[in-house]
Protein backbone atom coordinates (compact mmCIF):
# COMPACT_ATOMS: atom_id res chain seq x y z
CA UNK A 1 0.00 0.00 0.00
CA UNK A 2 2.64 2.09 -0.63
CA UNK A 3 0.82 4.23 -3.83
CA UNK A 4 -0.39 6.09 -1.19
CA UNK A 5 2.37 8.80 -1.72
CA UNK A 6 2.12 9.19 -5.61
CA UNK A 7 -1.72 8.85 -5.55
CA UNK A 8 -1.48 11.83 -3.18
CA UNK A 9 1.33 13.73 -4.88
CA UNK A 10 -0.54 13.74 -7.65
CA UNK A 11 -3.37 15.09 -6.02
CA UNK A 12 -1.48 17.74 -4.16
CA UNK A 13 0.22 19.19 -7.61
CA UNK A 14 -3.33 20.08 -8.67
CA UNK A 15 -4.22 21.92 -5.87
CA UNK A 16 -1.67 24.75 -7.06
CA UNK A 17 -3.87 28.22 -7.62
CA UNK A 18 -6.65 26.55 -5.31
CA UNK A 19 -5.81 26.88 -1.69
CA UNK A 20 -5.72 29.72 -0.49
CA UNK A 21 -6.30 33.66 -0.80
CA UNK A 22 -5.76 36.95 0.89
CA UNK A 23 -8.27 39.79 2.41
CA UNK A 24 -9.49 43.10 1.90
CA UNK A 25 -11.21 44.26 -1.04
CA UNK A 26 -10.47 46.89 -3.75
CA UNK A 27 -12.87 48.53 -6.26
CA UNK A 28 -13.46 47.73 -10.16
CA UNK A 29 -10.83 48.87 -13.37
CA UNK A 30 -14.58 49.35 -15.51
CA UNK A 31 -13.53 50.48 -18.74
CA UNK A 32 -9.63 50.92 -18.01
CA UNK A 33 -7.54 49.29 -20.54
CA UNK A 34 -4.37 48.12 -19.08
CA UNK A 35 -0.97 46.68 -21.66
CA UNK A 36 -0.98 43.10 -21.20
CA UNK A 37 2.04 43.11 -18.41
CA UNK A 38 0.10 45.64 -16.52
CA UNK A 39 -3.41 43.90 -16.50
CA UNK A 40 -1.08 40.78 -15.57
CA UNK A 41 0.12 42.86 -12.54
CA UNK A 42 -2.93 44.09 -11.25
CA UNK A 43 -4.64 40.52 -11.35
CA UNK A 44 -2.11 39.07 -9.18
CA UNK A 45 -2.86 42.00 -6.80
CA UNK A 46 -6.67 41.77 -7.05
CA UNK A 47 -6.31 37.77 -6.57
CA UNK A 48 -4.84 38.88 -3.26
CA UNK A 49 -7.54 41.58 -2.28
CA UNK A 50 -10.38 38.09 -2.02
CA UNK A 51 -11.84 36.96 0.63
CA UNK A 52 -13.91 33.81 -0.54
CA UNK A 53 -14.09 32.19 -4.00
CA UNK A 54 -15.25 28.56 -5.40
CA UNK A 55 -12.90 26.64 -7.86
CA UNK A 56 -12.92 24.10 -10.63
CA UNK A 57 -9.91 22.03 -11.63
CA UNK A 58 -8.35 19.53 -14.10
CA UNK A 59 -5.32 18.23 -13.86
CA UNK A 60 -3.83 15.77 -16.68
CA UNK A 61 0.25 14.72 -16.62
CA UNK A 62 2.35 12.45 -18.40
CA UNK A 63 5.39 10.85 -17.95
CA UNK A 64 8.06 10.56 -15.03
CA UNK A 65 7.69 7.67 -12.40
CA UNK A 66 3.74 8.04 -11.91
CA UNK A 67 3.17 7.45 -15.56
CA UNK A 68 -0.04 9.10 -16.91
CA UNK A 69 -2.30 10.68 -14.56
CA UNK A 70 -6.05 12.86 -14.03
CA UNK A 71 -7.02 14.98 -11.04
CA UNK A 72 -10.36 16.38 -11.16
CA UNK A 73 -11.96 17.95 -7.97
CA UNK A 74 -12.99 21.78 -6.48
CA UNK A 75 -12.68 23.97 -3.86
CA UNK A 76 -14.05 26.37 -1.67
CA UNK A 77 -11.87 29.48 0.37
CA UNK A 78 -12.65 31.61 2.90
CA UNK A 79 -10.32 34.12 4.78
CA UNK A 80 -12.76 35.32 7.19
CA UNK A 81 -13.87 34.56 9.96
CA UNK A 82 -11.14 32.17 9.70
CA UNK A 83 -8.66 30.51 7.21
CA UNK A 84 -10.47 27.52 5.73
CA UNK A 85 -10.07 25.38 2.72
CA UNK A 86 -12.36 22.51 1.73
CA UNK A 87 -10.99 20.73 -1.20
CA UNK A 88 -12.79 17.36 -2.98
CA UNK A 89 -10.61 15.62 -5.84
CA UNK A 90 -13.45 13.38 -6.97
CA UNK A 91 -11.46 12.01 -9.45
CA UNK A 92 -7.18 10.73 -8.90
CA UNK A 93 -6.09 8.34 -11.30
CA UNK A 94 -2.38 7.47 -11.74
CA UNK A 95 -0.13 5.08 -13.72
CA UNK A 96 -3.81 3.61 -15.07
CA UNK A 97 -5.02 3.24 -11.84
CA UNK A 98 -8.19 4.93 -9.79
CA UNK A 99 -7.79 5.68 -5.94
CA UNK A 100 -11.10 4.65 -4.85
CA UNK A 101 -13.62 7.36 -3.81
CA UNK A 102 -11.29 10.07 -4.35
CA UNK A 103 -10.20 12.15 -1.42
CA UNK A 104 -11.58 15.46 0.40
CA UNK A 105 -9.68 17.82 3.11
CA UNK A 106 -11.05 20.25 5.24
CA UNK A 107 -8.61 22.97 6.76
CA UNK A 108 -9.49 24.82 9.61
CA UNK A 109 -7.09 26.77 11.50
CA UNK A 110 -4.58 24.36 12.49
CA UNK A 111 -6.44 21.11 12.03
CA UNK A 112 -7.14 19.17 9.27
CA UNK A 113 -9.65 16.83 8.22
CA UNK A 114 -8.60 14.11 5.35
CA UNK A 115 -11.62 11.74 3.80
CA UNK A 116 -10.04 8.85 1.68
CA UNK A 117 -10.48 5.14 1.72
CA UNK A 118 -6.70 4.73 0.78
CA UNK A 119 -5.50 6.81 3.42
CA UNK A 120 -7.81 5.18 5.97
CA UNK A 121 -6.98 1.75 4.81
CA UNK A 122 -3.06 3.01 5.05
CA UNK A 123 -3.65 4.47 8.70
CA UNK A 124 -5.98 0.93 10.02
CA UNK A 125 -8.85 3.68 10.84
CA UNK A 126 -12.56 2.73 11.39
CA UNK A 127 -13.53 6.05 10.88
CA UNK A 128 -14.56 8.19 7.19
CA UNK A 129 -12.46 10.85 8.61
CA UNK A 130 -9.22 10.98 9.82
CA UNK A 131 -8.14 14.31 11.50
CA UNK A 132 -5.14 15.89 13.25
CA UNK A 133 -3.40 19.25 13.77
CA UNK A 134 -0.68 20.55 11.07
CA UNK A 135 2.06 21.15 13.97
CA UNK A 136 1.41 17.17 15.08
CA UNK A 137 1.93 16.10 11.59
CA UNK A 138 5.69 16.07 11.84
CA UNK A 139 6.45 13.07 13.20
CA UNK A 140 8.07 10.50 10.88
CA UNK A 141 5.57 7.85 10.58
CA UNK A 142 3.55 10.55 8.97
CA UNK A 143 5.63 11.74 6.05
CA UNK A 144 3.50 10.50 3.20
CA UNK A 145 0.46 12.76 5.07
CA UNK A 146 3.20 15.65 5.23
CA UNK A 147 3.97 15.73 2.38
CA UNK A 148 0.85 15.98 1.02
CA UNK A 149 -0.71 18.59 3.10
CA UNK A 150 2.89 20.63 2.27
CA UNK A 151 2.04 20.69 -0.86
CA UNK A 152 -1.76 21.43 -0.80
CA UNK A 153 -1.34 23.95 1.28
CA UNK A 154 1.84 25.70 -0.43
CA UNK A 155 0.39 27.59 -3.51
CA UNK A 156 -2.41 30.52 -3.36
CA UNK A 157 -4.38 32.11 -6.55
CA UNK A 158 -2.23 35.51 -5.63
CA UNK A 159 1.14 33.48 -5.59
CA UNK A 160 0.11 31.35 -8.52
CA UNK A 161 -0.69 34.71 -10.74
CA UNK A 162 2.60 36.49 -9.39
CA UNK A 163 3.95 33.26 -10.91
CA UNK A 164 2.73 34.89 -14.34
CA UNK A 165 3.87 38.19 -14.00
CA UNK A 166 7.45 37.28 -14.50
CA UNK A 167 6.37 36.66 -18.39
CA UNK A 168 8.68 38.61 -21.30
CA UNK A 169 6.25 37.60 -23.89
CA UNK A 170 2.58 37.90 -22.10
CA UNK A 171 0.28 39.68 -24.31
CA UNK A 172 -3.64 39.77 -24.71
CA UNK A 173 -5.18 37.74 -27.39
CA UNK A 174 -9.13 38.73 -27.55
CA UNK A 175 -11.99 38.72 -25.64
CA UNK A 176 -13.80 35.41 -24.21
CA UNK A 177 -16.63 34.34 -21.91
CA UNK A 178 -16.12 32.33 -19.38
CA UNK A 179 -18.30 31.10 -16.71
CA UNK A 180 -21.45 34.00 -18.17
CA UNK A 181 -18.53 36.52 -17.75
CA UNK A 182 -17.21 38.55 -20.25
CA UNK A 183 -13.08 38.58 -20.15
CA UNK A 184 -9.89 39.68 -21.63
CA UNK A 185 -7.28 36.39 -22.55
CA UNK A 186 -4.03 36.64 -22.06
CA UNK A 187 -1.35 34.05 -22.92
CA UNK A 188 2.59 34.09 -22.34
CA UNK A 189 4.85 31.75 -20.91
CA UNK A 190 7.44 32.34 -17.90
CA UNK A 191 10.71 30.30 -16.55
CA UNK A 192 10.33 28.35 -14.01
CA UNK A 193 13.84 29.20 -11.92
CA UNK A 194 12.66 32.95 -12.45
CA UNK A 195 9.12 32.99 -11.08
CA UNK A 196 9.90 31.15 -8.02
CA UNK A 197 12.09 34.01 -7.42
CA UNK A 198 8.88 35.62 -6.44
CA UNK A 199 7.70 33.41 -3.92
CA UNK A 200 8.44 33.23 -0.53
CA UNK A 201 11.67 31.73 0.38
CA UNK A 202 9.80 28.10 1.76
CA UNK A 203 7.75 27.83 -1.47
CA UNK A 204 10.78 28.21 -4.15
CA UNK A 205 12.42 25.10 -4.26
CA UNK A 206 8.74 23.04 -3.59
CA UNK A 207 8.12 25.03 -7.09
CA UNK A 208 11.00 24.22 -8.91
CA UNK A 209 10.96 20.36 -7.77
CA UNK A 210 7.48 20.05 -9.08
CA UNK A 211 7.94 21.35 -12.62
CA UNK A 212 11.38 20.15 -12.49
CA UNK A 213 10.83 18.70 -16.02
CA UNK A 214 9.52 21.62 -17.36
CA UNK A 215 11.65 24.48 -18.10
CA UNK A 216 9.10 27.37 -19.69
CA UNK A 217 5.16 27.02 -18.05
CA UNK A 218 2.90 27.63 -21.00
CA UNK A 219 0.16 29.82 -19.41
CA UNK A 220 -3.27 31.46 -20.46
CA UNK A 221 -5.51 33.65 -18.15
CA UNK A 222 -8.75 34.52 -18.33
CA UNK A 223 -9.43 38.26 -16.03
CA UNK A 224 -13.09 39.87 -16.15
CA UNK A 225 -13.37 43.65 -15.67
CA UNK A 226 -12.33 43.78 -12.25
CA UNK A 227 -9.18 42.03 -13.14
CA UNK A 228 -10.04 38.98 -10.93
CA UNK A 229 -8.67 35.58 -12.67
CA UNK A 230 -11.80 33.59 -14.02
CA UNK A 231 -9.88 31.04 -15.16
CA UNK A 232 -6.32 29.89 -15.95
CA UNK A 233 -4.41 27.37 -17.08
CA UNK A 234 -0.51 26.01 -17.06
CA UNK A 235 0.58 23.48 -19.29
CA UNK A 236 4.67 22.45 -20.12
CA UNK A 237 6.19 19.36 -21.77
CA UNK A 238 9.91 18.10 -21.86
CA UNK A 239 11.73 14.71 -22.18
CA UNK A 240 8.44 12.92 -22.87
CA UNK A 241 6.72 14.48 -19.56
CA UNK A 242 3.87 17.06 -19.52
CA UNK A 243 1.59 18.33 -17.63
CA UNK A 244 -2.09 20.71 -18.21
CA UNK A 245 -4.01 22.29 -15.16
CA UNK A 246 -7.20 24.23 -15.84
CA UNK A 247 -8.93 26.37 -12.88
CA UNK A 248 -12.16 28.12 -13.20
CA UNK A 249 -12.84 30.48 -10.74
CA UNK A 250 -16.31 31.64 -9.38
CA UNK A 251 -17.77 32.95 -6.36
CA UNK A 252 -15.49 36.04 -5.47
CA UNK A 253 -16.60 36.89 -1.97
CA UNK A 254 -19.69 35.41 -1.91
CA UNK A 255 -20.71 33.62 1.34
CA UNK A 256 -19.18 30.05 1.81
CA UNK A 257 -20.06 27.54 4.98
CA UNK A 258 -16.87 25.43 5.66
CA UNK A 259 -17.49 23.29 8.81
CA UNK A 260 -15.50 20.12 9.72
CA UNK A 261 -17.17 16.95 10.10
CA UNK A 262 -19.32 15.63 12.18
CA UNK A 263 -17.45 14.44 15.41
CA UNK A 264 -18.93 10.76 15.77
CA UNK A 265 -17.80 10.75 12.13
CA UNK A 266 -14.08 12.08 12.99
CA UNK A 267 -11.03 9.27 14.04
CA UNK A 268 -7.29 10.52 14.85
CA UNK A 269 -4.93 10.34 12.63
CA UNK A 270 -2.42 7.34 14.08
CA UNK A 271 1.20 8.65 15.34
CA UNK A 272 2.67 5.95 13.46
CA UNK A 273 0.56 4.17 11.10
CA UNK A 274 1.61 0.64 9.85
CA UNK A 275 1.69 0.36 5.83
CA UNK A 276 -0.84 -2.32 4.58
CA UNK A 277 -0.22 -5.26 2.28
CA UNK A 278 -1.92 -5.41 -0.61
Amino acid sequence: MRRLAPALTLGAAALIAVTGCGAQSAAPLGNVKLAAAEAVQQSAQRAGEVTSYSADLVLDATGGEKGAGKIQGSVVYQSQPQLATDITLDTITFDGQNVPGGARAIFTGDTVYVKSQLLARFAGANKPWLKASISDIEAEGQKDVRGFLEQARQFDLAGTVKLLTTSKDVKAVGTETVGGVETTHYSGTFPVDEAAQVLDPAKQEPLKERLSSVKDVKFDLWADGQSLPRKVTLSGSENGDSLNLTVLFKGFNEPVTIAAPPAEQVGDLPKNPAPQGG
